[in-house]
């Protein structure tokens, strides 16, 4: 408990004067990074018509606001993909400023062509703006039900909320993560900027996006998750 106070007092101290993990600023989806061809002896990667999707959907920190595309937390995934030759595409669909219910509103744009597998990465800004913690859970149970009817893997990305409103809040916002994983049987990642939040050497000069040093973090926090599930398939 301790341990997530003073994770969610770093980013409330980092979101000093914002009411929200990013300005009003939308980016779309960033073009796919690409690696180094791969040597002689490595196995060809698959052919782009037998590549499955990987849909991030969240906010300013997926979109990778402030960092090149190749340098945000999708971009450096996609590079581990590549580099393991692994036959899947990384298609961020991050809006800066979005909440639960903004990601909700544009899921059906997010899931078209069906991807292989959704990554749910929202409720940072619900927790800065202090929005009700039955609505984040209500908005992220939706969008999970919606990927499951269509047969599409979900991992959840937890994340935590500063503690302006008071500890019942904090609590509150933290557990709706855990509760949903055991609910429909998703996978987890704790707590998406573990290890990266409130750290100043790993974020950028309004100390709450990550900078490139934190995006490489960022990235290994979900790919601890993501990993085995790409592998097992």
């Amino acid at each position: 408990m301790m341990r997530r106070l003073a994770i969610a007092a770093a980013l409330s101290a980092a979101a000093c004067g914002s009411s929200e993990v990013a300005p009003a600023q939308s980016q779309t989806a960033a073009p796919r990074a690409t690696t180094a061809p791969a040597a002689a002896s490595t196995p060809a990667a698959a052919p782009a018509a037998a590549r499955q999707r990987i849909v991030i959907l969240g906010d300013s920190l997926t979109a990778g606001l402030g960092l090149d595309p190749d340098q945000a937390f999708p971009g450096r995934l996609q590079e581990k993909i590549d580099a393991e030759r692994l036959p899947y595409d990384v298609s961020p669909a991050g809006v800066s400023g979005d909440t639960s219910a903004g990601g909700l509103s544009r899921l059906d744009w997010a899931l078209a062509d069906t991807p292989r597998l959704l990554i749910l990465a929202l409720g940072a800004n619900d927790g800065l703006r202090g929005l009700p913690v039955d609505e984040l859970k209500r908005n992220l149970s939706t969008i999970i039900e919606r990927a499951q009817a269509r047969q599409i893997t979900v991992v959840l990305a937890g994340m935590e909320s500063p503690p302006n409103f008071g500890r019942d809040y904090t609590s509150a916002f933290h557990q709706v993560y855990p509760d949903l994983a055991r609910t429909y049987k998703v996978p987890l990642i704790p707590f998406l900027l573990q290890d990266v939040a409130g750290i100043e050497r790993l974020n950028q000069r309004d100390g709450i996006h990550p900078n490139e040093d934190g995006a490489r973090l960022v990235a290994d926090n979900v790919w601890t998750v993501l990993r085995p599930l790409l592998t097992a398939s």
